[in-house]
């Protein structure tokens, strides 16, 4: 590994407007941030195709383009979310790449960083117990307490803590009333941080934030509680970006780890902007398909932030088509007969064909990478490249979670051709159009279903918001990542569905309005066999079992 000082240097970063933690991390002053000389490089979007559970390499397909590009002698950075403790030690398992294509310190990066999330997550909660506070000391604000929405945070996966009641025991304990938990990604705070521009700016959207409403659904904000500069002030050294590394040295930025599925799936705009102001190509990843973070960086935070998305890169696997084909994969039975594989794979390849159509929408031509896993066969490789031939996008094979960057870089080279070719985003809807329309345009063109049916709660909020003046808000859709529907079981290119949006939430602050669909929750839940069950520390201190 390369010291955080010396990769700093390679950017161009004077060492006064860096702020290490240790040898391998540090933080960059804001100033370096936004240090703009005019020469803005390119941006490099990274989706992929509708997961399975276990994910299909998109982290470690945008560190490996990263590599691959300064391998090629192109000046480049990759962004990607921090890890959430709740995955971590769940299902998926850390974030930070595989193989030989990781950001490092993995270790670090997958456990607290530079505390980020727990800063996100101590704002929040402070803003969660001064609204409790206020009511406890005489409601001056006139809080319905039946109409609190501002629930606390934990990043960890927590199902226990979905529904609960505070206030209870005496009355010096506070008033009862149900409440909850969301996981830290989910929290409108971490929101915030991630859209910011600075600190003023960091300001005025946590003093938006809605915390509830009066019994004459007039607003409460965190600006009526007086929170917000307690809040701000939390948040100082968490609003500079992370300064990490890959595996080969590439420059990396970790900050902001909103989830794709809930919240809008992509890094800060600081760190992209930064990525932007000092390197040729920037690579940004977006959780999950281009139906969650995909549809969402294009149509908020490009839009937020400024900025021509000017390649996307679809990432696909062999077993995520086939898993779309119908075919399912159980450890405990022999590997599927070749023609069952071949024939759910030639069914699945609807799914990708969908996402290809998504992100052609907003006016620009992908690159297909096939990350490569050791059961893939030639045989089912050629099966989708011969496929992507026949509708002219370019398609490549990643081994880079084998061969780091050497694996990527006929992949780097197509980015590098598809940059060249300065295509025009096109947003999906304008924010002028109402509530209804911009999530029926997100339903039917981006999910391919028939229609939308708004339950009678996600009614009265589109009333109330309209009321409000919040109706030129783009949508936050909040929907299960393993289908293109709002049901997990609808797998491949569903067709001819409905779309139930059960209710609907102003986040001011982050300035969009959050529908969710299906059942959908904002707090996980532990499967049987954690994650965290594999995780040791031995008494020399090194931690094994995390990947």
């Amino acid at each position: 590994m390369i010291s955080i000082s010396r990769i700093a240097e390679n950017l161009g970063v004077d060492q006064s407007q860096i702020y290490p933690y240790g040898k391998w991390k540090a933080k960059i002053g804001l100033d370096a941030v936004y240090n703009d000389d005019g020469k803005r490089g390119k941006l490099v979007l990274v989706t992929a195709v509708t997961p399975t559970p276990s994910g299909e390499g998109k982290t470690v397909t945008a560190i490996g383009v990263s590599m691959a590009l300064n391998l090629l002698g192109r000046k480049a950075v990759v962004c990607v979310r921090q890890p959430s403790l709740g995955p971590v030690f769940g299902v998926k398992g850390g974030a930070a790449g595989g193989g030989k294509s990781t950001v490092e310190p993995m270790q670090e990066i997958n456990l607290r960083l530079t505390g980020d999330i727990d800063a996100a997550g101590a704002a929040h909660n402070l803003l969660a117990a001064m609204v409790d506070n206020h009511i406890f000391q005489g409601n001056e604000l006139r809080f319905d307490i039946h109409s609190v929405n501002l629930r606390r945070v934990v990043d960890m996966n927590d199902r226990a803590l979905r529904k609960i009641v505070v206030g209870l025991g005496g009355k010096s304990d506070g008033i009862p009333r149900e409440a909850g938990f969301v996981i830290t990604a989910a929290s409108e705070v971490m929101a915030v941080l991630c859209l910011s521009r600075g600190y003023s700016d960091l300001k005025r959207r946590l003093g938006r934030i809605v915390v509830g409403y009066t019994e004459e659904n007039l607003p409460i904000t965190a600006d009526d509680l007086k929170a917000t500069g307690a809040m701000a002030a939390i948040l100082k050294e968490a609003m500079q970006p992370n300064l990490v590394q890959t595996a080969e040295g590439t420059p990396a930025l970790i900050h902001g780890g909103p989830f794709g599925n809930i919240a809008l799936g992509t890094c800060s705009l600081s760190s992209i902007i930064f990525g932007l102001n000092h390197s040729e190509y920037t690579i940004v990843e977006a959780g999950f398909g281009s139906d969650l973070g995909g549809e969402k960086f294009f149509d908020i935070v490009s839009r937020v932030g400024g900025f021509n998305i000017d390649c996307t890169v679809i990432v696909a696997s062999i077993r995520a088509l086939e898993y779309h084909g119908g075919l399912k994969f159980e450890k405990s039975e022999s590997r599927p007969s070749d023609n069952l594989r071949m024939a759910a794979l030639h069914k699945g390849l609807e799914n990708l064909t969908k996402h290809i159509e998504n992100v052609q929408m907003f006016g620009v031509q992908p690159v297909i990478c096939i990350n490569k896993f050791p059961s893939d066969t030639e045989d089912e490789v050629g099966v989708v490249e011969t496929f992507c031939r026949t509708l002219g996008v370019d398609c490549s094979l990643s081994t880079t979670f084998e061969n780091g960057g050497e694996g990527c870089k006929d992949l780097a080279r197509k980015v590098i051709d598809a940059s060249e070719k300065e295509f025009k985003n096109v947003p999906l809807y304008s924010y002028d159009e109402s509530i209804e329309s911009k999530i029926g345009k997100i339903v039917t063109k981006i999910y391919g279903g028939d229609s939308v049916e708004f339950e009678p709660e996600a009614k009265k909020s589109i009333t109330l918001i309209q009321k409000l003046g919040f109706s030129s808000l783009p949508i936050c859709m909040a929907k299960t990542p393993l289908s293109l529907s709002d049901d997990p079981k609808k797998i491949g290119r569903p067709r001819g569905f409905t779309c139930t949006v059960k209710k609907l939430e102003i986040a001011a602050g982050a300035g969009y309005v959050i529908a969710h669909l299906g059942d959908i929750v904002s707090m996980p839940g532990l499967p049987e066999r954690p994650a965290a069950e594999n995780i040791q520390l031995d008494d020399s201190g090194n931690i094994s079992g995390l990947f």
